[in-house]
């Protein structure tokens, strides 16, 4: 699974943003702020061994990915939970469910959503958003020695 990501110049800085995640970084250069955007998902994720791509689409537009997509789609719904200003239990009172455990097992990672329940998940926090599926032709980059060291 990726997400895009928009990186742009404003003034003297790069801007590297993920609209989705509420999520932007900034750099003296572009590579930078791509970096910076990284590391931004590694330190939010918080989880030992968590690692993340930025592959490059075109000028201005980049995707992430991770092999490790409860721990990205458990950040997704965390963040969109927190930027929509709800608590657990408004999202899971929204859902119809007696229980805050019924959000919260998916935004702690300990269950991962079909995408009929991803979609659930993200309307219950975000009623008034929509979401688009994409196809993309982007390749994933080869692996790099020193972290496959790691």
């Amino acid at each position: 699974m990726r997400f895009i990501g928009n990186v742009y110049r404003e003034g003297r800085f790069w801007l590297a943003e993920v609209p989705l995640f509420a999520a932007m970084s900034q750099g003296r250069t572009r590579k930078e702020a791509l970096a910076m955007i990284r590391d931004w998902f590694v330190s939010m994720a918080n989880q030992p061994g968590f690692d993340l791509s930025v592959i490059e689409t075109s000028r201005d537009r980049f995707e992430i990915s991770s092999p490790d997509t409860r721990t990205l789609i458990r950040l997704l719904l965390q963040r969109r939970r927190e930027s929509s200003g709800l608590s657990l239990a408004e999202v899971a009172r929204r859902m119809g469910a007696r229980s805050r455990n019924a959000y919260a097992r998916y935004e702690q990672g300990r269950a991962v959503p079909s995408l009929e329940k991803l979609d659930e998940l993200l309307r219950a926090v975000g009623p008034e958003s929509e979401f688009v599926i994409q196809e993309t032709s982007a390749r994933y980059p080869a692996p790099h020695p020193e972290r496959a060291k790691d």
